[in-house]
């Protein structure tokens, strides 16, 4: 699949949003740092900035054609991916709705697994030279489970969420009620 398009045919992509939110300017939760507060310290904060900025620094560098993670909307590729997101981070869509959105007119996209970032946020020191080869994986389109990725000298790997980072105009389609419990519990 070529990860990069640049087209005016009509694409649908998903987020979750705060019951108030209206398109463009939505919270996405694929890993925005400028959007909701992921983390609950100081440590995991600084270690999320770093990534985002690492991958931002890699993208500048090698592939500019694509659109940024800091300036594109952050929305999942399909609503599996979506729902795996949900799975995966429940505390972060927690009394979220699903919104369905049509891209509108000429954009530009790019897709990629977010579980890249689930790895890169896990609290491991990572050299430059292994922060550059999980970048160009990232950006190259590369899912986890394809590579042999290791955390605490155990295998590491988490199903792919492809996350789709947009630039371009959309239009929403339709939302679903929200989530309001935590998987597990009803």
């Amino acid at each position: 699949m070529d990860h990069l398009i640049k087209d005016t045919a009509t694409l649908e992509l998903f987020a979750w949003l705060d019951p108030d939110s209206e398109l463009p300017g939505w919270d996405v939760l694929t890993g925005n740092p400028f959007g909701t507060t992921l983390p609950e310290d100081q440590f995991t904060t600084v270690q999320n900035y770093f990534a985002e900025y690492h991958l931002e620094y890699y993208r500048q560098r090698l592939y500019n054609d694509f659109p940024s993670r800091l300036h594109a909307l952050l929305l999942f590729a399909t609503r599996v991916d979506a729902e795996n997101f949900r799975t995966k981070h429940p505390n972060r869509v927690f009394g979220k709705h699903l919104v369905c959105a049509r891209s509108k007119g000429a954009y530009t996209v790019s897709f990629h697994d977010s579980s890249w970032l689930d790895y890169l946020r896990l609290p491991h020191s990572l050299n430059l030279s292994t922060l550059d080869e999980v970048s160009n994986h990232y950006w190259r389109g590369t899912l986890v489970e394809e590579i042999g990725l290791s955390f605490m000298n155990e295998r590491w790997w988490e199903p792919p969420v492809i996350e789709a980072l947009f630039q371009g105009t959309l239009e929403p389609i339709y939302r679903t009620s929200q989530t309001l419990s935590l998987p597990g519990f009803s």
